[in-house]
């Protein structure tokens, strides 16, 4: 059953994500890559589905994840993290031989980024289901989906098979696109991509990639692409504007804007991770969707003014205190 909200309520169970748990190490100065030495700081805990997950549990929401770390200090830290921050991490598998994942991160004079990650051939990448997994997702009412993690072929079964648990007893999915065209025209990943947005009740997309989930083409316009998406059983998209703030467009036909909050950047990653667990916790908390745009864009924000990727997630009091004391755009879509 959902309730208004089209998600799950809250007490079906956990917002549950299935995913890579990093640690983030970071340049402290801007530059072109790690040819050279360079000064660097952390590590910090971190991994898309784990940024997500913290947030929807620093808000508020149940939260829950599944993922594997190594038996080492970067995956005590995030451990640590999660559980400090609400999360359920009975899901989470310590590897007895392989380290966890890692991420360095050094930002362009521009703002764009260069990565060096070692994920795959890490505890990350040794994720499988297994005892720890199935009373996690039998109890869990909602699943998030991260579009770049639908190439990964364990991580592809695990959430397929998940999403029919939750599914089945009620509960309902969200789907962070996040994808590449050219992955979505890959035939084996643009086939579990369009399942995907076929199963999802909210998706939160940037950018094309409304049009990327709708299958056309950025010409068809932004009122085409929602069509299709609701056609196909899409119930709500949060569409994700940067600086021009976000909208929430709901099947019925209704639309929501919330303005972006001004705020001087420090560390861009993971703020569209604590847009979504912020959203999608409001969301299931039954928050209208004028509320949940609000916290989420707070959440957001909030995080970039931080170093590290999960740094600024924000409980509901501070992203309250950071409302009330932070300025907002007034550049509209």
């Amino acid at each position: 059953m959902t309730n208004e909200t089209n998600l799950a309520p809250d007490a079906l169970g956990p917002t549950l994500c299935i995913g890579e748990i990093l640690a983030e190490i970071v340049a402290t100065t801007a530059g072109e890559g790690f040819l050279d030495p360079v000064p660097l700081i952390g590590p910090y805990p971190s991994g898309a589905p784990a940024i997500f997950v913290d947030q929807a549990g620093r808000i508020g929401g149940a939260a829950a994840m599944v993922g594997s770390v190594g038996n080492d200090d970067f995956g005590r830290a995030n451990i640590a993290r999660l559980k400090g921050d609400g999360v359920d991490v009975s899901g989470i598998r310590t590897d007895p031989v392989l380290p966890t994942g890692t991420a360095f991160v050094r930002y362009r004079p521009d703002g764009a980024r260069d990565f060096v990650f070692n994920m795959w051939t890490s505890a990350a990448g040794a994720l499988a289901w297994d005892d720890r997994v199935e009373p996690v997702c039998a109890r869990a009412g909602h699943l998030h989906v991260m579009g770049t993690l639908l190439g990964h072929q364990s991580i592809w079964e695990m959430t397929e098979r998940a999403a029919a648990m939750i599914k089945a007893r009620g509960g309902t999915i969200s789907l962070d696109p996040n994808m590449r065209k050219e992955l979505r025209g890959d035939g084996e990943t643009g086939r579990r991509f369009a399942r995907m947005v076929g199963m999802a009740d909210l998706l939160l997309p940037s950018g094309d990639e409304l049009y990327l989930a709708a299958d056309l083409p950025v010409e068809a316009g932004e009122e085409a692409a929602l069509e299709r998406l609701f056609q196909s059983g899409v119930k709500e998209v949060a569409i994700k504007r940067g600086a021009d703030g976000a909208t929430c467009a709901l099947a019925d036909g209704s639309r929501t804007h919330s303005p972006a909050f001004a705020v001087t950047e420090m560390d861009p990653t993971g703020a569209g991770d604590c847009f979504g667990g912020a959203y999608v916790a409001c969301r299931r908390l039954g928050m209208t969707p004028s509320q949940a745009l609000t916290y989420a864009n707070a959440a957001g924000a909030r995080n970039v003014t931080f170093r590290g990727p999960m740094e600024g997630a924000g409980t509901r009091d501070e992203l309250d205190q950071f409302i009330s004391e932070t300025k907002r755009l007034t550049r509209c879509p």
